[in-house]
């Protein structure tokens, strides 16, 4: 489990086909504090590690987690530079909402706009997700915990404050960019509920 609150920005040094797709990724964390086998949400993407540098880890991704985010059949490019979060722990400030790494498919940029000092972006969700999501609720954005605006139909929209555009990549994003969505968990049990009832 997650946070969303994004607390790395990492770099693709390198993508391989094997069996699956493995990627390095460069980082700034204590890597002698990361074990084998834990996990990172690498864009909002829960990866485990299975091999490690001094300042980089590798993690294997299969043809499913590929269909469901914005990696692509090429997997990201070298340099592509990704939010990254380690695993909640037990007494950890739940300073987002409950991310769980698990994509439910991918949202489109399709304006951004400067407002004051923050930045307004408009997504475009898929049909099947748009019914999730709603005005002052939470969406997990590239792995970043975001609060909804506004909603129309499967278009909404965020506001990016300053903080977040320094320490995460949301200072690099343009219209048209692919951005890995995952919904608020308890909409998803909530929206369960309602189809029962």
């Amino acid at each position: 489990m997650f946070t969303g609150i994004i607390t790395d920005i990492g770099t693709v040094s390198a993508v391989e086909m094997r069996g699956d797709m493995r990627a390095r990724i460069r980082c700034g964390y204590d890597m002698a504090g990361v074990d084998l086998g834990a996990s990172i949400a690498c864009d909002g993407v829960c990866l485990t590690v299975v091999e490690k540098g001094a300042d980089w880890f590798d993690v294997d991704i299969s043809a499913e987690t590929i269909s469901k985010t914005n990696i692509g059949e090429n997997g990201w490019p070298e340099g592509r530079r990704l939010n990254l979060e380690r695993a909640l722990r037990v007494g950890d400030e739940l300073g987002g909402h409950i991310v769980s790494g698990h994509v439910d498919g991918v949202a489109v940029i399709e304006s951004l706009q400067d407002e004051g000092d923050s930045t307004r972006i408009t997504f475009r969700a898929p049909a099947a997700l748009a019914r999730f999501i709603a005005p002052k609720g939470s969406v997990a954005l590239n792995g970043t915990s975001l609060t909804v605006n506004e909603v129309d139909g499967d278009r909404f929209g965020i506001n990016i404050i300053p903080h977040t555009r320094a320490v995460t990549t949301w200072g690099q994003v343009a219209a048209g960019d692919p951005v890995n969505l995952e919904i608020d968990t308890l909409a998803r049990y909530v929206a369960r509920l309602a189809e029962a009832g």
